[in-house]
């Protein structure tokens, strides 16, 4: 018993180490937004989940360290309110994501939204640039022989989207080639009506040439 007390006691001050972190990341990320002279207020509450929650696959301020997860600096944020509401209400299937917003209220995703949407995207490296230069003419024209169409009818010349459809300017390529091959497979189960179609007709060289040129977009 003694020993299992003294375990116990030993872990508090490490518990008390973590719990400490996360509130002073919580705090710190109140301050710098709060002394952004051009972003939106930012709530504790709000500042808590970016923190405890967002940061850890997205970063403090939307740039993703991993291809695998979306960068969400600059997103818009209606676009971002829907798909956490999606999220949270079971339109889009994610294990992950589920459970991260599954608790949230509508107010508090609204102030995710301003929060990210308010971040300035990184400027963007370009990758390969002849394989982008196939994919500069997909986005662009898309494919007449296959019935593609030019991504900029929906996205914009730029890849900036609109308030309703993503932003997809300098996102991550192999985050985006993933989205696309789940929406060739209906495994995205939202907004695939539109993006099935699209989706479905690009080959694999396609997909990965369009995904190089959009990450390379500022």
């Amino acid at each position: 018993m003694a020993d299992k007390f003294q375990a116990v006691q030993g872990a508090m001050p490490m518990i008390s180490f973590v719990r400490s972190l996360s509130a002073l990341g919580a705090c710190m990320i109140s301050l710098h937004v709060a002394a952004a002279p051009s972003g939106p207020a930012v709530s504790p509450r709000v500042a808590e989940i970016v923190a405890s929650r967002c940061a850890l696959c997205h970063g403090p301020e939307g740039e993703s360290a991993s291809a695998v997860y979306p960068r969400l600096a600059a997103q818009h944020p209606d676009y971002i309110i829907k798909q956490l509401k999606d999220f949270r209400d079971g339109r889009r299937k994610s294990e992950t994501m589920t459970d991260m917003v599954k608790d949230l209220k509508d107010d508090e995703i609204a102030g995710l939204a301003a929060y990210f949407a308010s971040k300035k995207a990184a400027a963007r490296q370009p990758g390969d640039v002849d394989f982008a230069g196939v994919g500069r003419f997909i986005f662009q024209r898309g494919n007449p022989y296959s019935g593609v169409p030019a991504c900029t009818s929906c996205h914009g010349i730029n890849g900036h989207g609109t308030q309703q459809l993503p932003r997809l300017a300098g996102q991550h390529p192999a985050y985006l080639e993933i989205q696309l091959k789940e929406f060739t497979k209906r495994e995205r189960t939202n907004d695939n009506a539109v993006m099935h179609t699209v989706a479905s007709k690009l080959t694999e060289l396609e997909t990965r040439a369009v995904a190089i040129y959009i990450g390379s977009l500022q």
